[in-house]
């Protein structure tokens, strides 16, 4: 076959299937600019970017979230939402997100004794990026702002491998150490001061599903983590009715379906018959 003949041939084929034309989209790279540039706003001496004023930081931010937003709003076409107006609602909101990060930063900077500044936490660990990418993504989220969010939260999973989903709600002087494989579900609640390492999933029991078998959303599927508590390395805690209570440790590789009431343990001690 020629190569025109091949090409006329995949066109036609391909010739009124569904495309999600890329000009109603919302555009990754300006989502993940529109990240870039409220760190670079936040902590302006880490940013590599070009040296612009306060101002014209805002005014581009605002002007291209609220652009992006229309097109979000094309793809959840029964959105009410005025892209202007939040856009400056999330401009009102970086004092706040930046006040949180501090603590994020200082929980970090004191809970690992290998942080040797609070600078290094910005610039090198991987767990506080998630965190400033999630904080500002949960903004968004609780703004119902369509698909960026999730954008944004998925662009972090794919350059840290740590998922933590934009409707879940965190308290102060969250701390995540390592970080790689961390799971967090949508419905998850978190309080202060807690401590999650590596691998820790915090998921959804079972999936329920209606008469067609297609999974119910908006109910409410992954735990409640009290404050002051630490999860070790590739433990998973599961269901919507699971909570940790406060100054709890779970251990690693522990698998927790049930709640846990404040101030207890729970660790894995393998049988002799698991170690071979």
């Amino acid at each position: 076959m020629a190569k025109r003949d091949v090409i006329d041939s995949v066109i036609r084929e391909m010739a009124g299937q569904p495309r999600f034309g890329c000009d109603e989209l919302p555009d990754r790279k300006v989502i993940t600019g529109i990240i870039s540039d409220v760190q670079a706003f936040m902590f302006p001496a880490f940013s590599s970017g070009a040296c612009v004023s306060e101002r014209m930081l805002l005014e581009k931010i605002r002007w291209e979230l609220a652009h992006q937003i229309r097109r979000a709003m094309r793809f959840a076409g029964d959105s009410d939402l005025d892209p202007d107006r939040v856009a400056d609602d999330f401009l009102a909101a970086i004092p706040g997100i930046y006040s949180l990060l501090l603590k994020d930063i200082e929980a970090l900077y004191e809970g690992d004794p290998a942080a040797t500044s609070r600078e290094e936490v910005i610039v090198a660990y991987p767990g506080f990026f998630a965190i400033v990418v999630y904080r500002i993504a949960h903004v968004l989220y609780e703004m119902r702002v369509p698909i960026i969010p999730r954008i944004m939260t998925e662009f972090v999973h794919q350059k840290t491998g740590i998922d933590i989903h934009a409707g879940a709600k965190i308290g102060e002087y969250f701390f995540i150490d390592h970080g790689t494989g961390i799971v967090i579900g949508e419905t998850t609640v978190i309080g202060d001061h807690v401590k999650l390492y590596q691998g820790v999933t915090l998921g959804a029991k079972s999936f329920e599903v209606d008469a067609d078998g297609n999974p119910v959303k908006g109910i409410k599927r992954h735990p409640n983590i009290g404050s002051h508590v630490v999860i070790y390395a590739n433990a998973t805690i599961l269901g919507g009715s699971t909570t940790v209570g406060d100054h709890c440790v779970i251990g690693g590789n522990v698998w927790l379906t049930h709640s846990v009431e404040p101030g207890q343990t729970v660790y894995y001690r393998a049988e002799p018959s698991d170690r071979g």
